[in-house]
């Protein structure tokens, strides 16, 4: 928790020396290039060299590797990555010294403060490629936007941007309510499920966190939902909001006369009845057909036009992560996804029957144990779907087995499942279940990647 409940603006001023304790992550890196653009003095430490730290070394941002109480000297203030607890040498030191310690989404929320626009995604599934597709809509409509994503973007060979245009895009989690800490204008919110329930008592709860989210939106912004999914109705009753979707009539954004042709979909995107543009995209499933109009309504709302949006998503083929293909092995086609909630693994699988192949197999790797025990049906049901299914152990990520699941129970429910203990023995099991004409899905949030890239490697 932020110590003594300070206010993180009064300390994102030019000249303030700030310590970044993780600071080569996913969205700590940008917040470091970003922080040290608006002048000020940034420094930071991280558990390891990597290309991101070399980076932010060669823009003369000193970084330490290891965490030690003397690496935080000078510091004003510290902000950390959701992976560094209280017991951090460097955060029982700041807390010693008074050094206020603040946390990544509260640094995130001040910097937005100096865009006009706050386009900030939010979402159960899909943030990642919907923040994907609004930035190669921004980029195609030449607005030079600064750019968060919780993954890779091919186009940017990274997962963020630092631009000088009036527009930032940010991917918005729910997870620890780190969503609460920003300051949308437009605030898009996808779909809305029981998930993260570690930290979430309920579905219930997990609307209140979306509803208070879309509350953040100033009277002059928009909020963008989804008419189609029923949390985010149950969540969002009463607000105003513009609407996208396939099915309700009401929505102030339709798809309308969608055609697939060899798993990839064509439609109209229709905003209270005006064709706004029309796109052929190159990522397959109707679930981004949805993320298409998610961010397509949120251009419209930024006055963006429609040619933009059909340039920059027929351009789009992916976030990294998000059915990327990795290669083959004996004739079957090896994909990677990061679907991690059985709704997630719902989409991927319908799109995948979409495609045509002779058989999916699917490698899966459970992420936390809280999930694993919390939607232990759900994940039944969707695991029984896939020709053959390989169970990797559950990735841990976060959390202790405190509670006694592992992936055998969910493989004893699952007829002609095959659990593995390593990584290596799921490659194994792939190498011998792999066909001619077999699409192999290597699926989870955690490090599952390496086994499909292991396989392809086999050649």
């Amino acid at each position: 928790m932020t110590q003594m409940k300070l206010a993180i603006q009064p300390y994102i001023q030019p000249g303030r020396r700030v310590h970044l304790s993780g600071i080569g992550g996913v969205s700590m890196c940008p917040l470091a290039e970003v922080l040290h653009g608006m002048g000020l003095q940034v420094q930071g430490s991280d558990m390891s060299d990597s290309a991101t730290v070399e980076h932010l070394r060669s823009l003369g941002i000193p970084v330490h590797v290891g965490h030690v109480a003397q690496d935080i000297q000078g510091a004003e203030f510290l902000i950390r990555t959701a992976a560094i607890h209280d017991d951090n040498p460097e955060i029982a030191a700041a807390r010693a010294h008074g050094i206020p310690v603040f946390e990544r989404a509260e640094a995130w929320g001040a910097i937005m403060q100096q865009y006009e626009n706050a386009l900030c995604i939010a979402g159960t599934h899909g943030k990642t490629t919907t923040t994907s597709m609004a930035t190669h809509i921004f980029m195609a409509a030449e607005k030079d936007p600064t750019v968060m994503i919780g993954g890779t973007l091919p186009m940017l060979h990274s997962g963020y941007r630092v631009g000088r245009g009036d527009t930032i895009i940010l991917e918005s989690c729910e997870y620890c309510n780190s969503f609460l800490h920003f300051f949308p204008t437009v605030a898009v919110i996808l779909n809305v499920e029981a998930d993260h329930l570690d930290f979430f008592k309920d579905l219930a709860d997990v609307e209140h966190s979306f509803r208070a989210f879309a509350q953040l939106v100033p009277p002059e912004g928009h909020v963008v939902a989804n008419a189609d999914d029923p949390g985010v109705r149950e969540a969002l009753e009463g607000i105003d909001r513009f609407s996208f979707g396939l099915e309700a009539p009401e929505a102030d954004c339709r798809g309308v006369n969608l055609r697939w042709d060899h798993g990839l979909p064509s439609f109209d995107v229709v905003i209270r009845g005006q064709v706004y543009t029309h796109l052929d995209l190159q990522v397959g499933g109707k679930h981004n057909v949805y993320n298409a109009l998610a961010a397509a309504s949120a251009a419209y709302l930024l006055g963006i036009p429609g040619g933009a949006v059909k340039e920059g998503l027929e351009a789009f083929t992916g976030a990294g992560r998000r059915f990327e293909y990795k290669g083959e092995y004996n004739g079957a086609k090896v994909y990677d996804d990061y679907a991690h909630h059985p709704g997630e693994l719902h989409a991927l699988l319908d799109m995948a029957r979409s495609l045509g192949y002779g058989r999916i197999v699917c490698a899966f790797q459970p992420h936390t144990y809280s999930r694993t025990k919390a939607l232990f049906d759900e994940f039944v049901q969707e695991l029984r779907r896939p020709d053959v299914v390989i169970l990797a152990e559950i990735y841990a990520a976060r959390e202790k087995n405190t509670i006694g699941i592992t992936s055998a129970d969910l493989a004893r429910e699952i007829p002609g499942a095959i659990c593995c203990p390593t990584l290596e023995a799921v490659t194994d099991a792939l190498a011998q279940a792999a066909r001619p004409g077999d699409l192999i899905l290597t699926v989870g949030a955690g490090d599952i990647y390496t086994a499909g890239e292991a396989l392809v490697r086999r050649r």
